[in-house]
């Protein structure tokens, strides 16, 4: 990627964040809650980089994503933690590719112990899938004007008579 002098890329201390060092069958064992947990900060950090369109000016509401995870692991280790690894170990061991329906009693008992202690329930069958608006304190980004070129070739005047295409349409199966 070229990069001329006038890009601000930020120094790697802005950078710097503690890693969430979990494995994969942690991280799923612990994906349904988690989600559930950090849905505020995730939703925050995927709206700044969909309004932005530039990860640089999202690298804070990635931190709070990355603190809110961190936060909730330490949560589930420091109550749930021998279901959570019974939970984990299973989707571990269980199969080839981390499949949950093997460890569905584990699952009941690792749910139980989170909406007890933590009071976060295993949100439904589909729940992520559900349209939300999320309220944002952030303020909209301003839109760009369009580009406007001076040597730009001049579209066709609006009463310019349009002929049909040569060879018809492309769109042979739209009718007209």
């Amino acid at each position: 990627m070229v990069v001329s002098m006038d890009v601000h890329l930020p120094e790697d201390s802005e950078l710097t964040v503690n890693e969430v060092n979990l494995s994969t069958s942690t991280l799923l064992a612990g994906a349904f809650h988690l989600g559930k947990y950090c849905e505020n900060a995730n939703n925050e950090f995927m709206l700044c980089r969909m309004e932005e369109k530039d990860p640089r000016k999202c690298i804070n509401e990635g931190k709070a994503v990355t603190a809110c995870t961190m936060e909730f692991f330490r949560k589930v280790k420091k109550s749930c933690l021998d279901e959570f690894n019974q939970y984990s170990n299973c989707v571990d061991k269980s199969s080839g590719d981390y499949s949950l329906k093997h460890c569905r009693k584990t699952q009941g008992v690792f749910d139980k112990c989170v909406f007890e202690k933590l009071n976060i329930e295993r949100p439904a069958f589909g729940y992520f899938c559900e349209a939300r608006v999320h309220d944002s304190k952030r303020p909209k980004p301003l839109e760009e004007p369009k580009a406007v070129y001076p040597d730009a070739t001049p579209a066709l005047p609006e009463d310019a008579d349009k002929k049909p295409a040569r060879f018809g349409s492309r769109f042979y199966w739209m009718t007209e």
